[in-house]
């Protein structure tokens, strides 16, 4: 009797645990093993930044699945476990605890590691970074505390919610940030000055153009100077400078590495037997004929059933418009597309982004390439219709409130 394949998934997040559940959803009888190094089971990370991290929602609200769902699937669950390497030829992965893995198909789903500052007394207590429900927690517990000096290194989308719930502790806080506005490379300058002005609101301040030089103190941080030698004082630093794809794996087993794991719209790495999908993979994308790796939630939870299937021999074309949301003070934003530096020669806003409730479009050649709504709901659909339909737009009806997103649709 031959033997039963083997489906192996290295890393055990969110994108993991969905291709692990799709597998059995499709199907597939044989063995399914997923492998993660954390020694939580899979959960979501997006409460990290946002609703745990501000005591809102329990901890255990962000797995994925309850405990018995992979018992009651048969599927073979490798906590506290890494893989450390792949032998290609032999078809098999070796783990931290020695043993080895046959697999048929194998899918990595390694996500990213928070970049690290290499700046004298980046190691001191007091120095924080925000990845893990273990991050998140022991974060959580530091800012209750409240009227204690912050410092955020980094104003991206983790930084700005950090900088947020710190403030909503009652902390005092700066961010300090390499460009001259927050979220310069995601959403450009000009929609980067109006996040500034909402946290500046609310008593954030700003160091922008600067990095940071070091971290001072003795026993724990107690102060921070920058590059161009401002001295902040600091009880707690968070530092939110990006991630770095977990590409260590690939790479060491001859895959094609380049900003990710390179793989096809099929989620297919340069061999045919191993498949990519979540924060790690750099996709080429069908609708922007471009490679794209994406780090946020929706991909995780759209690119591991995809990659699953894609593993089972359906014929797979992964092409979500890359979506992601944000929650500060009390600002509500989902995003959708591709806006960064290059992408886009214009945008039109409908609303006042300084009332708080708007929608901003981002053109170029007066097509939509990427819409985010503020506080304005139930447009995600229609503004990703716009973004796939690929032609030109009126804007003058664009801006117009009362002019529904349907209508500006070809047919």
């Amino acid at each position: 009797m031959p033997a039963l394949e083997s489906y192996v998934i290295a890393g055990a997040g969110l994108a993991g645990a969905k291709a692990a559940q799709t597998l059995r959803e499709e199907g597939f009888e044989g063995n399914v093993l997923l492998v993660g190094s954390e020694t939580e089971r899979p959960y979501e990370r997006p409460a990290l930044s946002k609703s745990v991290l501000l005591n809102r929602e329990p901890a255990d609200s962000v797995y994925v699945h309850e405990e018995a769902f992979y018992r009651d699937h048969d599927i073979t669950l490798l906590t506290g476990t890494t893989v450390l390497s792949i032998d290609r030829d032999r078809r098999r992965t070796r783990l931290s605890d020695g043993s080895e893995l046959r697999y048929d198909r194998l899918l990595l789903a390694t996500g990213a590691a928070p970049r690290r500052l290499r700046v004298p007394g980046a190691s001191l207590p007091g120095v924080h970074t925000l990845r893990t429900l273990g991050d998140s927690l022991a974060l959580r517990e530091q800012l209750r505390e409240g009227d204690r000096h912050v410092v955020v290194v980094g104003a991206g989308w983790i930084g700005l919610e950090t900088a947020a719930a710190a403030r909503e502790y009652g902390n005092r806080v700066t961010v300090v940030d390499v460009e001259s506005t927050p979220l310069h490379v995601p959403l450009g300058a000009e929609v980067g000055a109006h996040f500034a002005a909402l946290h500046r609101r609310k008593g954030v301040e700003f160091v922008f153009e600067d990095g940071l030089f070091a971290v001072r103190g003795t026993g724990s941080v107690d102060h921070v100077t920058t590059s161009r030698g401002a001295e902040l004082p600091a009880d707690l630093v968070v530092v939110a400078v990006g991630v770095a794809p977990g590409t260590g794996l690939a790479k060491a087993a001859g895959l094609k590495v380049d900003n990710g794991v390179v793989v096809d719209e099929s989620l297919r790495t340069s061999d045919p037997d191993i498949f990519a999908a979540g924060d790690v993979a750099n996709a080429h994308h069908p609708l922007y004929q471009r490679h794209i790796r994406t780090e946020h939630w929706a991909n995780a939870l759209h690119s591991g059933p995809a990659a699953a299937r894609s593993m089972l021999g359906r014929e797979v074309a992964y092409d979500r418009v890359p979506y992601f949301y944000s929650d500060q003070y009390d600002l509500g934003m989902e995003f959708s597309g591709f806006a960064e530096p290059g992408c886009y020669d214009r945008i039109v806003y409908r609303g006042d982004p300084a009332g708080g409730e708007y929608l901003a479009f981002w053109l170029r050649a007066g097509r939509v390439v990427a819409g985010m709504n503020v506080n304005v709901w139930d447009v995600t659909q229609d503004l990703q219709a716009l973004i796939r339909a690929q032609v030109p737009v009126d804007r003058t009806r664009l801006a117009d409130p009362k002019t529904p997103l349907a209508e500006l649709l070809p047919g």
